[in-house]
């Protein structure tokens, strides 16, 4: 009995050792908690405006997952269309930009066509609530492979689709303009081509890429992107309309003369960082939230081990304009493949995914979350009030934000946050219930209102158009 009490003693004093795993910053202490665990590679992971996460798993589910208990449901489940062998799958994911008013989500998957012929699809569900239904296929027909299907989503921020294709271990597609392949496409939210995009009756907007899968705004609005490389120059490059980033022609910088030559004749946009051998780089996400103050104006970026097998997440602090990585701090080192990763905007919190140990990707697999805990936004006292904020128009078309708030939030406090987790403004409610700010400084994009008093708290998310 003696012995049985003392392994369950051990057994929690272990628990409460993992429980309490920190890392140490300048001046911010992040601990650590495993969110969940036996998720089948997960591969895109949103904080999404209902306070839910949800994740792509490879295999071909959707999951909404409540991030304080880890509870998950299956929202959505396709296995029986989607090819997930090697590196095909269910992929990228993005939330319609006005999700509160307009339930709809984006999904980018492989499927086979005829005699083992992959091929990928952007499509479009509806979310009741409960499930995601009503399929409607966006773009369909791109040709897929075993290798190098792309597939991260994003939307832009005037509400246009942004997906990256793969050049599916075919280098020559990525120059072709007939092609898609190896290309950022733009595509309106119905799936048509936008009429100002580089050729109105393409969906390409920039081309040269080999296998792009980390897509994110940083700052002054600037877009992102990580790319795989080949043996050496993995990427992380601005993005610009209508430049070649010059796959297969040149790795990383214009630095052989065949490679200058090429980059000088067509337009090459060269990256801001690279590289070699190659790491495997990922998902990106953009970090300016107030909690980890040491990590503001990075941009995080998952790693997932590649050549150099250095899984990992490195933030790159970038300049203030934005247009240069001055250095890269490296963490999580010891989780395996991180392939996703993704931003509370409440608590300033990172979740990320794992990926197991070694390529393509095995299961089952974590999310872990890294918070400051001492960051005095967090009160896990707060009492969350629902339908307490009232925006008069939505989105937001011109520069006023009109809203009101219900009486019991009267003397308190506002906060606008971007989905970035940027605080963008922040101010007192006064004792009338009805406010207007000014919102010329927020760009394009998704926002939320938090109102807090009292200890009690309430968000309501919205958008501004541009």
């Amino acid at each position: 009995m003696r012995i049985l009490s003392l392994l369950l003693l051990l057994s929690l004093t272990l628990s409460t050792i993992k429980a309490q795993i920190t890392i140490e910053l300048e001046e911010t202490t992040l601990t650590e908690r495993e969110v969940a665990v036996g998720i089948q590679v997960p591969w895109e992971m949103l904080y999404g405006p209902d306070d839910h996460l949800w994740i792509t798993e490879k295999r071909g589910r959707v999951l909404r997952m409540e991030p304080n208990s880890g509870v998950s449901e299956t929202i959505l489940n396709i296995e029986n269309l989607v090819e997930a062998d090697s590196e095909p799958g269910l992929l990228g994911m993005a939330l319609h930009p006005d999700f509160e008013n307009v339930p709809k989500v984006y999904l980018v998957y492989n499927y086979i066509e005829g005699f083992f012929n992959i091929k990928e699809r952007l499509v479009s569900y509806d979310w009741d609530g409960t499930s995601l239904t009503n399929e409607v296929i966006l773009l369909d027909d791109i040709p897929g492979g075993n290798i190098h299907n792309g597939a991260r989503l994003l939307i832009s921020r005037d509400d246009k689709i942004l997906m990256t294709t793969g050049d599916i271990g075919n280098g020559g597609l990525s120059q072709d303009q007939l092609n898609i392949n190896g290309k950022l496409l733009r595509i309106n939210l119905d799936g048509s081509i936008p009429d100002d995009n580089p050729d109105p009756n393409s969906y390409i907007y920039s081309y040269g890429h080999r296998n792009s899968q980390g897509l994110a705004y940083g700052p002054h609005d600037l877009l992102y992107s990580s790319e795989h490389g080949a043996q050496s120059s993995d990427e992380f490059n601005i993005i610009e309309e209508d430049r070649n980033y010059g796959w297969p022609n040149v790795q990383g910088a214009c630095n052989t003369n065949s490679e200058i030559n090429f980059c000088n004749t067509f337009n090459v946009k060269e990256p801001l960082a690279e590289w070699s051998p190659c790491v495997a780089v990922n998902d990106l996400c953009y970090y300016d939230h107030p909690a980890i103050p040491e990590w503001q104006g990075s941009m995080l970026m998952a790693v997932l081990g590649g050549f150099a097998k250095l899984p990992r997440i490195s933030v790159l602090k970038l300049s203030a304009d934005g247009q240069s990585v001055e250095s890269e701090e490296q963490y999580f080192k010891n989780y395996g493949r991180l392939r996703d990763i993704c931003i509370n905007p409440h608590t300033g919190a990172i979740y990320f995914a794992t990926n197991g140990n070694s390529y393509p990707s095995s299961g089952p697999n974590k999310i872990i979350e890294y918070r400051n805990l001492a960051f005095s936004g967090v009160n896990t006292n707060e009492t969350v009030v629902n339908d307490a904020i009232q925006i008069k128009s939505n989105p937001i078309i011109g520069d006023q934000l009109q809203f009101a708030v219900d009486p019991i939030f009267v003397n308190g406090q506002y906060h606008i946050v971007a989905y970035n987790g940027y605080l963008a403004l922040s101010g007192s409610i006064t004792n009338n219930p009805n406010m207007q700010l000014n919102c010329t400084a927020l760009s394009a994009g998704s926002y939320f209102i938090r109102v807090i008093n009292d200890g009690k708290v309430s968000t309501k998310s919205f958008v501004v158009a541009r």
